[in-house]
């Protein structure tokens, strides 16, 4: 099974997540990215390679984020530790400082007791799944040992921080003066940042979720726990709130009447309000094929174009990229606004999802109201092969079913990359509709005439 997953390498801290494969990790990273053209002329020069290592507040991140400088260190990299602080600032930092390469100590929106380890490249770019091959494939080859004065040196990045804060800042169009708004920093990477900035930007700021103990991480709060927010949001009579996972690279709102606005529509008003303002690349956002058809519809009426990918914010990303696109992402609230960032960043998301707010003097109700949703049916068809998508009758079913919503709804079936299971998905103008269709594939998927044993999801 390989190492890598959609995200990095993810497990149990101390389980399948060792100090010992961190280690390891991080020795054969040293390998791998220090080749190329610039690495060699570095190395050339008589510089030593350096990574910015951070993470979030996990207990675990303390001895995997040692383990990983230690084999950073031990294979001639310098390290600078930029302790607690989001997946989007340590993207941004590996580029502001020209670093070589970085690594972020997070299992994002997982309970504390999981951990990962993500590798950013030069630029503070994702890695390929290639790189990824390469560097699983070196942990089993010969580690760089230098000696004497070769090895690395670990120190603190002690204005990493206030580099990204004043990055974030500068970002916004407008500042966000006599706006209430209620941060949920779930406990996590956010917890310091995003207050902070938020304040600078001139918001006034209630907080929750902004006490870590290193253990209570998503836990209740943040962006997959959204009902402590919108309440808080009524109670402060708050103009918007703001909920970040444990990493910060998402961001999800609520209105001032406590309704949750996804990444769909997060999306749908940073891309007119980018259009209005002539910063939207090719009038085109790049979304995920799970992204609602409320979305297209909402762009077509605003002459903005989408390109859907796979889902995984890594296949946005790489669409971006391709197609030289400024914003992306995903309906879970990944973000990307690739004119500030290379990655999703929630808190970035947020501030420039309230700058509009203030900027069209509008509610985020009003704003949020471009787009409607469209109901969504999701059913899990469990212990079928992959394969099961694509058989004739599978297909035939389904064409009945695109036949039958005509342009008031869409269907889509999508393999499950790690179980034997087929996701099925339907949206409609009507959630009955929309139930029954779902219900009589996931059935014919199964191979049987009736779909009440599926699991909704």
């Amino acid at each position: 099974m390989a190492l890598f997953g959609t995200d990095g390498v993810r497990g149990l801290a101390n389980g399948t997540l060792t100090a010992e494969l961190a280690l390891s990790l991080a020795q054969a990273t040293a390998v791998v990215l220090g080749q190329g053209r610039i690495a060699e002329a570095r190395k050339a020069a008589g510089r030593r390679l350096t990574a910015v290592v951070a993470r979030d507040p996990r207990v675990s991140g303390e001895f995997l984020t040692a383990a990983v400088a230690a084999g950073l260190a031990s294979s001639g990299v310098d390290v600078l530790d930029a302790g607690v602080l989001p997946t989007p600032a340590t993207a941004f930092l590996i580029a502001d400082i020209d670093a070589d390469f970085g690594v972020m100590i997070s299992a994002s929106h997982n309970p504390a007791a999981d951990n990962g380890i993500k590798i950013f490249a030069r630029g503070g770019v994702k890695l390929p799944d290639e790189v990824e091959a390469r560097i699983e494939a070196a942990m089993r080859g010969e580690k760089l040992q230098p000696t004497g004065g070769d090895v690395g040196r670990i120190r603190r990045f002690s204005d990493a921080e206030d580099r990204y804060v004043v990055h974030l800042l500068g970002s916004l169009p407008n500042r966000l003066d006599g706006l209430k708004v209620v941060l949920d920093c779930a406990h996590g990477a956010a917890s310091g940042v995003s207050p902070e900035t938020f304040r600078d930007a001139g918001a006034k700021v209630t907080i929750i979720g902004a006490d870590p103990d290193g253990l209570n991480i998503n836990e209740g709060v943040g962006s997959t726990h959204l009902d402590r927010l919108a309440a808080e949001v009524v109670r402060v009579g708050a103009h918007v709130g703001i909920a970040h996972d444990g990493d910060a690279d998402r961001c999800l709102a609520v209105d001032a009447d406590g309704n949750v606005v996804d990444g769909d529509r997060i999306m749908a008003i940073l891309a007119v309000a980018m259009k209005s303002r002539g910063r939207l690349p090719h009038d085109t956002l790049v979304a995920t094929v799970m992204s609602n058809l409320g979305l297209h519809r909402a762009m077509a009426e605003n002459g903005i174009t989408v390109e859907q990918t796979a889902v995984g914010d890594r296949y946005v990303l790489e669409r971006m990229s391709e197609g030289g696109f400024g914003l992306g992402g995903e309906q879970s609230g990944h973000v990307i606004m690739s004119e500030f960032g290379t990655t999703g960043d929630g808190v970035l998301t947020g501030l420039h999802l309230c700058a509009e707010m203030v900027r069209r003097r509008a509610s985020l109700a009003e704003l949020a109201s471009v787009m409607t949703v469209y109901p969504q049916v999701l059913l899990n068809v469990r212990g079928v092969e992959r394969s099961r998508a694509t058989d004739d009758d599978v297909l035939a079913a389904v064409a009945r079913a695109e036949e039958q919503l005509g342009s008031t709804g869409r269907v889509l079936l999508r393999p499950s990359g790690t179980e034997l299971m087929v996701r099925v998905m339907v949206e409609a103008e009507d959630e009955d509709a929309a139930r029954q269709i779902a219900e009589e594939l996931a059935a014919v998927v199964r191979g049987e005439g009736s779909a009440h044993d599926s699991d909704s999801m």
